[in-house]
């Protein structure tokens, strides 16, 4: 019997042991690359995991298992919608847009479940994987854990709020400080400041930390109407005080009893009304219309205006025994252009708010759209502001709001000059510093002495917050 195995000739028999060298080699190098791989992607701190064509998750690295509490043995093999359970999944897939259209998604907004049923918050980000002969085997992954940062801008946000108010300026801050005493001191409050400043939030929140805030907030137009009716809409009116009187009605007052009544824009009122409204605040009665009877009232007045009622006392339109009751407490609401530093964070506010109304997921504006914001003179403030959010989420399906989701007014502002606009590096949180430094600088005609103690802070930091932001003195180099 011939022994096959011995019959090769010597040149045959190296082919074979050559062969199996390369095979064993390649072998080698693969294990090699796949370990080196996973301890690429087992050392940083984003999650990584990939799927296959049919959405199951073939890696998952510790990142991945620290984040979502769920370990790579539990999630391999898994559809990773069920591995996620993320707000993205149903509708707006990121990996299915990348598997589909072929392009990558970069830092998309989203929320996962973890293994105790917490929300997440995450950014991620998704590519296409292939092999070396570009064959698709499915997608990759990264997300982020940003509960970190969720958390300090909860942080900031309880500092730079209070209710439905946002503001960090100095003119907002002492605003909040002294508004919860107010609340709790049942004074007659006078609240001025410019349209669509945030009088009416005002108002709402000294009623709502006042001892009155279990009754009802009553609010009233003083410019809506007409005198006569006014005055039937506010003290309410006895049955046969006019012709369609037929019955007894209850005016704002009555309705208010016990709370708080809210008179908007008061310097409308008329001199005899004027007179009426001074004796509900000296004797806490008054009359309704065609009745003889005096009423008894336990309300607390907040009273708002766009004028600044002293000039009007002292031109003679309103009454000055009437202020001086009004001005028991006295609030100045400044104009959103003295408090711009305060953009930043009602933007925020603002996508918040439409995100949870229109259920979007939008996480903010880019740095492009902020500098056109940034730049623009808000006439009608706040509320100027808070249309212009709502008139960009119309527009916007992306994750970030951008310039052209913005009014064509925005859309052609020329280029902003270098000295007046900070880099564009900055993040959306360095803004607001970013701006009031700016705006003391030219406060003070570009004085660093001066500017330094307009803001109560030494030289030196002020010029290092300059060198921060890129912010030059006309003319000059830092």
């Amino acid at each position: 019997m011939v022994d096959m195995n011995n019959s090769f000739s010597p040149h045959t028999k190296w082919k074979r042991i050559s062969n199996g060298k390369t095979q064993y080699m390649k072998q080698m190098k693969t294990e090699l690359d796949k370990r080196f791989l996973e301890t690429i992607l087992g050392s940083v701190a984003d999650g990584v995991f990939t799927v296959d064509q049919n959405w199951r998750v073939t890696s998952f690295n510790r990142a991945a298992e620290r984040i979502t509490g769920i370990s790579a043995m539990e999630a391999i093999g898994k559809k990773c919608r069920d591995v996620f359970h993320a707000d993205v999944c149903e509708q707006r897939c990121a990996l299915q847009r990348t598997l589909e259209s072929g392009r990558e998604n970069i830092d998309v907004p989203a929320r996962i479940l973890n293994n105790k049923g917490h929300s997440v918050p995450i950014s991620l980000s998704t590519a296409l994987l292939k092999d070396s002969g570009g064959n698709l085997l499915g997608a990759v992954e990264t997300f982020r854990d940003l509960s970190a940062l969720e958390q300090l801008r909860r942080e900031i946000s309880q500092q730079y709020t209070f209710e439905d108010i946002v503001g960090k300026s100095k003119g907002m801050r002492k605003i909040f400080a002294i508004l919860p005493d107010i609340a709790e001191s049942d004074a007659t409050v006078l609240i001025e400041g410019p349209s669509g400043s945030g009088k009416e939030l005002l108002a709402r929140a000294v009623h709502s930390f006042s001892l009155r805030r279990r009754k009802p907030l009553v609010a009233v137009n003083c410019g809506a109407l007409p005198e006569s009716l006014f005055e039937s809409e506010l003290f309410g009116y006895a049955q046969g005080a006019f012709t369609d009187a037929k019955r007894n009605k209850a005016g704002r007052l009555a309705l208010a009893e016990g709370g708080t009544l809210f008179l908007d824009e008061v310097s409308e009122l008329s001199p005899a009304t004027q007179v009426k409204l001074l004796r509900v605040l000296q004797e806490r009665e008054y009359e309704p219309l065609g009745s003889v009877k005096s009423v008894r009232s336990n309300v607390r007045v907040v009273a708002a205006t766009n004028s600044r009622l002293a000039e009007l006392v002292s031109s003679g339109r309103f009454r000055d025994d009437l202020y001086f009751r009004l001005a028991v407490v006295r609030l100045s609401v400044p104009s959103l252009n003295e408090r711009r530093e305060d953009i930043p964070y009602l933007v925020d506010h603002f996508i918040a708010k439409f995100n949870a109304k229109r259920g979007k997921n939008i996480s903010g504006a880019t740095p492009e759209c902020m500098e056109r914001i940034m730049r623009h003179a808000f006439t009608g403030n706040v509320r100027e502001l808070e249309n212009l959010i709502e008139y960009a989420f119309v527009l916007c399906h992306d994750p970030q709001i951008g310039v052209r989701h913005l009014p064509e007014e925005f859309q052609n502002l020329p280029p902003a000059p270098v000295e007046s606009t900070p880099s564009k590096t900055i993040s959306r949180l360095k803004w607001a510093e970013a701006d009031a430094v700016q705006t003391a600088l030219r406060r003070n005609n570009y004085d660093l002495i001066r500017t330094a103690l307009d803001l109560k802070v030494s030289r030196t930091t002020l010029w290092r917050k300059m060198k921060r932001y890129s912010i030059e003195k006309p003319g000059t180099n830092i």
